[in-house]
């Protein structure tokens, strides 16, 4: 009988203690964290709290530290029932650190579970992080986590001229890399601000030290590849509630630029999507208010479309690696009122990072024709995230 080696577990830069502990010890320092940013049970606050290490403020990102607002919702700065720390929102009005903010701190921690979708805020957070740091001569230490779409690239570049917090470099929607990679390319191709960029020590030791001005570190994962099929312990967002609905998320949510629901307010956000006036002969439910959803499209109406959710292993064959794009052709080819399927505030081309989608949806395109529209900056693209790669790819 042939026995099949386990694979060793991935273990997360945050885990890996041994190798930043010392760097943090006697110093002042300031959290970018929120609710996935655990050591094994326990949070990343707690964790350096408990070993003696000075945590003075923490810094959180949309849906807030604890990872309980909605997508969107404005948040003002607050304290941590849990440690009396000061809780600065780096969302809304607030996206980047002040001169002012960094003050009392000596060090900066980024540690957020990321899901490699260019329109899922993190990464625009962690570029306002990297370049307050820089600007402001404080060490960044990023702990690395693994990404669980990095098994692949797909989807059009976005256009700068699009730019916005929800996309703000020209990279596809699905950009195959982890958080340390990415800022490792923020930083390597000059994306950031000019102040910024005028410092060029970005390389990433296999010996740390945080002793360099501007220096910035990544603390790697352990037994990580781009291959890996990584199954989130802690909800990254309140809407992505299961390894599904992530795995569908590059793909359906190109209908938060649609007047369909795109299942916020089920159980099953984006891979339950549709709407009151498409055919009754399509799958229906009703989205309600929720925790995750306190307010959203089609709240008490019955919506008729789509339901994609299934195992994780069936979820995973139907994406296939690649964005799917058959789903928004066809509610807009069964959706009675053309003129109105795009909502009015373009938010589409936000997504999309350009305004080509939606005319290519409204010319009537087909898939293969739109796909082969991304080919070219694909390719520039790919040239350019191998140069950051920490970890093996899958194309190797």
């Amino acid at each position: 009988m042939v026995q099949i080696k386990a694979q060793p577990a991935i273990i997360p830069g945050a885990e890996r203690t041994d190798m930043y502990f010392h760097l943090l010890k006697g110093k002042r320092v300031g959290v970018f964290a929120n609710q996935t940013s655990m050591v094994k049970q326990t949070n990343l606050v707690d964790t350096l709290l408990k070993s003696g290490i000075t945590v003075v403020k923490i810094f959180s990102p949309e849906h807030g530290f604890r990872g309980t607002a909605d997508a969107g919702e404005e948040l003002s700065n607050s304290t941590d029932t849990k440690t009396g720390l000061t809780i600065v929102s780096l969302y809304g009005n607030h996206t980047k650190p002040t001169a002012g903010d960094l003050n009392d701190v000596d060090v900066l921690v980024f540690d957020i579970q990321d899901v490699g979708v260019r329109f899922y805020t993190y990464i625009s957070s962690l570029q306002y992080l990297l370049e307050a740091a820089l600007e402001n001569h404080k060490p960044l230490l990023i702990l690395d986590r693994p990404n669980p779409n990095g098994f692949y690239v797909d989807g059009p570049v976005l256009n700068m001229k699009f730019k916005s917090f929800i996309g703000m470099q020209p990279v596809p929607i699905v950009y195959g890399m982890t958080i340390g990679e990415y800022a490792m390319m923020l930083a390597g191709e000059k994306w950031l601000t000019p102040e910024a960029n005028k410092i060029n020590s970005y390389n990433i030791a296999a010996k740390p030290t945080i002793d360099t001005p501007f220096h910035v570190l990544v603390i790697k994962c352990k037994n990580y590849d781009h291959n890996s099929k990584y199954n989130l312990p802690v909800n990254p967002s309140p809407n992505l509630k299961e390894m599904q609905s992530i795995y569908w998320y590059p793909s359906t949510c190109f209908f938060e630029g649609t007047v369909l629901s795109e299942g916020r307010g089920t159980d099953k956000p984006f891979q339950l999507f549709g709407h009151p006036s498409l055919p009754k002969y399509l799958y229906s439910f009703t989205p309600k208010p929720n925790a995750g959803a306190k307010s959203s499209k089609c709240f008490y109406q019955t919506c008729y479309g789509w339901n994609l959710s299934g195992t994780k292993e069936d979820v995973l064959k139907k994406v296939n690696g690649k964005i799917q794009l058959q789903y928004l052709l066809t509610a807009y080819k069964l959706f009675p009122g053309k003129d109105s399927f795009f909502l009015k505030n373009d938010f589409i081309n936000k997504l999309a990072g350009s305004d080509l989608l939606a005319k290519q949806v409204k010319q009537g395109k087909t898939e293969a024709e739109i796909r082969k529209s991304w080919d070219a900056d694909l390719k520039k693209f790919k040239t350019i995230r191998k140069k950051y790669l920490l970890y093996k790819d899958f194309t190797s």
